[in-house]
């Protein structure tokens, strides 16, 4: 339970503004039909995070205790630098609508979050709690939390965010469990 809601908590804090929520707003803008840019993003999210839990997965199982400590904490820490690091949209992520509402917003936002921060921390969080389903489950819904309010509210919503605030809490978030990991402590989370 634990590994499902601090994925649901850590992914929704760190996707504000970040560029797949930009690209859920360029699409909103761009085709004005919420639900299958809503279903684009849930499959595409899902596909994505269960390749990086698998990857966190695996990597628990091949590093020792104490590398797999250090490695979790580093990367939890750089997770946190990153998520104060501002996001923009690369214009060639918006792919042709040759592939409709649903076949865009699909490909492109599996392509976009390939190497992004969320998709980072799948990783990580599957490979601090070794539960693939727990994690995959909250990281996805996590991006839900994030993107659904984009895709149905748009810019309004953008603009009414105080984003430097929800990144602080992200990145402090992502501090505290990669000091954690760091000194050995278990904090529950």
């Amino acid at each position: 339970m634990t590994a499902l809601l601090v994925s649901i908590g850590v992914v929704a804090l760190a996707e504000i503004a970040d560029k797949t929520q930009l690209l859920a707003l360029v699409l909103a803008a761009r085709f004005r039909k919420p639900w299958p840019i809503i279903l684009g993003i849930f499959f595409a999210t899902l596909a994505n995070h269960f390749f990086a839990g698998a990857v966190g997965t695996f990597i628990t199982r091949q590093l020792g205790p104490d590398v797999m400590r250090w490695t979790l904490g580093l990367s939890f820490i750089a997770m946190a630098i990153w998520t104060l690091i501002p996001d923009k949209i690369d214009e060639t992520s918006e792919r042709s609508t040759r592939y409709g509402v649903f076949g865009t917003t699909l490909i492109s936002f599996f392509l976009v979050e390939m190497g992004d921060k969320t998709q980072i921390a799948t990783v990580a969080l599957a490979a601090k709690y070794d539960a693939l389903v727990a994690v995959v489950m909250g990281t996805t819904i996590g991006m839900m939390i994030a993107n659904v309010p984009a895709v149905l509210l748009g810019n309004v919503a953008a603009e009414k965010l105080p984003v430097r605030l929800v990144h602080g809490i992200a990145a402090a978030i992502f501090a505290v469990l990669g000091i954690a990991m760091l000194v050995g402590v278990d904090i529950g989370l």
